[in-house]
């Protein structure tokens, strides 16, 4: 019986000081992607993002306000995957962009990007460079829905 496919949840974070975003790139890859990771059986998606910084960075954070949901299809290690990114506003206090935090996992890494210039980003989901700016603009309540599904 072939394996049953799975669509991942992923609870990510914008974490925006200064006009500059938080991105995490994993070495040796081209892209980024914000700050966060798998939801857990049995756990919220905003106390997921807080663990997943906890576990990336070793710092202390909280899950702001919801800002929208993507799906996102990619190929990773030559298979299909599918994941629903439930995207929240982050608060990483002791992070600052004047310095790129040091990861508390050595197979990635933190980087600042302008959020004004990521539309020229390797940032996935790349519905993502458009969302964010518009999310940072307007500061409103309304959550936005986007999807690279085919």
């Amino acid at each position: 019986m072939p394996k049953k496919k799975t669509i991942e949840i992923i609870a990510r974070g914008v974490c925006i000081k200064r006009g500059m975003l938080l991105l995490c790139h994993g070495k040796g890859k081209g892209n980024t992607y914000l700050p966060g990771g798998h939801v857990e059986f049995k756990e919220s998606a905003p106390d997921s993002l807080v663990r997943e910084v906890r576990e990336e960075l070793g710092v202390k954070s909280s899950a702001k306000r919801f800002l929208g949901c993507v799906e996102h299809t990619f190929k990773y290690e030559g298979k299909r995957t599918c994941e629903v990114n439930l995207v929240f506003e982050l608060d990483v206090p002791s992070v600052s962009p004047s310095k790129s935090p040091p990861s508390a996992e050595d197979y990635i890494e933190f980087i600042w990007w302008p959020v004004n210039k990521l539309y020229n980003s390797s940032l996935e989901p790349f519905v993502l460079r458009e969302m964010i700016p518009a999310w940072h603009e307007r500061r409103a309540n309304a959550a936005a829905w986007a999807s690279t599904c085919d």
